[in-house]
């Protein structure tokens, strides 16, 4: 018997949007809706149309897409007819194939919220449905709260879908609004909704996550019947958040028994580019992507212990619960203070070094780690700082250029306005094969508000590198962390700075000094220059 088609929805620009802190801007919903078309998802709810001007622009610029393009709205309101509510009007002109109307199967709420009769909000299901579907629109049925609604009054909720059903919606999606339902209540209530007549092939999950359950929520109405999921992307969504479609995607495709027995529209190909995806959506909020998230997470296959990480290099299954690479992430064996040889071995066979295991220099490589940690270093977060200390030790890391001076100042002053401001500047002398090169930068950032020191640096630095410029022209710092260690008069400051490329390349380097300006320096010299490393640069 062949696998049953499961559909996913993402609602990343409409409930999503809902984060606190999140607004997208038109051509940033326009870069989402592409990357959720590429990886194959079936329906992309693009928002609410006439909510907001963002949204109403947006649904007239949309690209065209594979995937069903979804608008989002409301049940016609009592009082007037489906075809004359201008509300439902603005929703059904942004001419998207399909339409999702979220209307009320709790009987408290109708009372309470809407003040309806019970029987004249099912009017207004049937009818708003009825109006979508003779409009030649695909009709989704947003049953809003209805694991609340069912638990208090299973047959008005049943009644509700019913309606929707008979009017002709393709999707009843059952919603746990509150992110309130255990699992193991949804599974119990898809199972009697399926009983009662609602087809399972007819309905769809869409869970929140205010109990950290929405995946398993949406798990177990799969595997209860259902045959829609709803999410968002890393999870966005109000409050707590919606049901993550990067933790749902691969569990769907990967593990049992989903996997032999589901089909859904993202191929093995589509699956390794989840990752990226990820980033990418963290990139355009300005948010630092979330080491622990699984799947995707930089820490999610990253190995420390030493125990650990001897098991690895004999087997990844050990202490992996699926090739990081089909997710497009990789494994990382971390190094610290408290790192073994295996660690060690492990960390330079991934970066392409084979040493003998007898090799003294793998001793004096951990010594060193051990000694700079103690100092205030911590590699475990740094990894590309690492690298470079052990490509050095072994003799393999080229000298690209060495920096003479620099120095950094902030003057705090009044603009022509009379405002109080303050700008930083940096010079920055640098010998590249024997030639000295001098750059100097302003702080200034887009919106022509100082950065500070650090960015003022950052954009010397990288201003003339002769021959390396190509190397590090798509570079930008994406994360900076401080922290203080030792204490007291001893204190010490610690900086790790998170950079990327255009092909979507992270990487971290750490920087240590009693002062802030300097240990940024030294984070960003290692970056630059692990970045000229990877490369395969030349030495001029």
């Amino acid at each position: 018997m062949g696998r049953e088609r499961l559909y996913l929805y993402d609602t990343t620009l409409r409930d999503g949007q809902q984060t606190a802190g999140v607004q997208f801007a038109v051509s940033e919903k326009i870069a989402i809706a592409r990357a959720l078309d590429a990886i194959g998802i079936d329906y992309i709810e693009g928002g609410w149309p006439g909510a907001n001007p963002t949204d109403s622009e947006f649904f007239a610029e949309r690209p065209e897409t594979r995937a069903t393009f979804t608008a989002f709205g409301m049940t016609k309101r009592s009082g007037r007819s489906a075809a004359n509510d201008e509300v439902l009007a603005a929703v059904m002109n942004a001419a998207t194939p399909a339409v999702c109307l979220v209307g009320k199967t709790h009987d408290y709420h109708v009372t309470t919220a809407l003040g309806l009769a019970l029987d004249e909000n099912i009017s207004n299901i049937r009818a708003s449905v009825e109006h979508m579907v003779a409009s030649g629109r695909e009709a989704l049925f947003d049953a809003e709260h209805f694991f609340d609604g069912y638990k208090a009054n299973p047959a008005y909720a049943l009644e509700c879908l019913r309606a929707a059903l008979e009017a002709g919606a393709r999707w009843i999606v059952l919603c746990d609004t509150n992110g309130g339902t255990l699992p193991q209540e949804i599974g119990v209530i898809v199972t009697a909704v399926i009983a009662a007549g609602i087809p399972g092939d007819r309905l769809g999950i869409h869970c929140h996550d205010d109990t950290g359950q929405a995946v398993a929520g949406s798990l177990a109405a799969v595997l209860a019947g259902v045959r829609q999921v709803q999410g968002t992307l890393n999870g966005l969504g109000e409050r707590c958040g919606n049901a993550n479609l990067t933790s749902l995607i691969p569990t769907l495709l990967l593990k049992e028994p989903f996997r032999s027995q589901l089909e859904t529209g993202i191929t093995d190909a589509a699956l390794a580019g989840l990752t990226k995806l990820s980033r990418k959506l963290d990139d355009i909020l300005n948010r630092v992507p979330l080491r622990s998230a699984p799947y995707v997470g930089a820490s999610a296959f990253t190995h420390k212990a030493g125990l650990h990480a001897s098991a690895i290099l004999k087997d990844p299954t050990t202490y992996e619960h699926v090739d990081p690479a089909l997710v497009g992430n990789a494994r990382l064996i971390p190094m610290s203070n408290q790192a073994g040889q295996s660690n060690l071995r492990a960390r330079l066979a991934s970066m392409g070094i084979e040493v003998d295991p007898k090799d003294a220099r793998l001793g004096a490589i951990l010594d060193e780690i051990k000694e700079r940690e103690d100092r205030g270093y911590a590699y475990d977060g740094a990894q590309a700082s690492f690298e470079l200390l052990a490509r050095r030790e072994l003799g393999l890391l080229p000298e690209f250029f060495s920096v003479e001076r620099y120095r950094v100042t902030v003057e705090r002053r009044r603009d022509a306005r009379g405002r109080m401001g303050h700008l930083s500047e940096a010079v920055v002398v640098v010998n590249i094969g024997g030639e000295r090169r001098l750059s100097v930068s302003e702080g200034i950032v887009a919106d022509g508000s100082d950065g500070g020191p650090v960015n003022a640096l950052s954009k010397a630095l990288a201003k003339d590198l002769g021959p390396y410029q190509c190397h590090i022209e798509d570079m930008k710092l994406v994360d900076f962390k401080v922290r203080i260690t030792h204490g007291g008069t001893e204190a010490v400051t610690r900086v790790i700075i998170d950079s990327e490329d255009s092909k979507g390349l992270r990487w971290s380097t750490v920087g240590v000094s009693p002062n802030i300006v300097d240990a940024s320096f030294e984070a960003l010299l290692d970056a630059i220059t692990w970045k000229l490393a990877r490369d395969g640069a030349q030495p001029a």
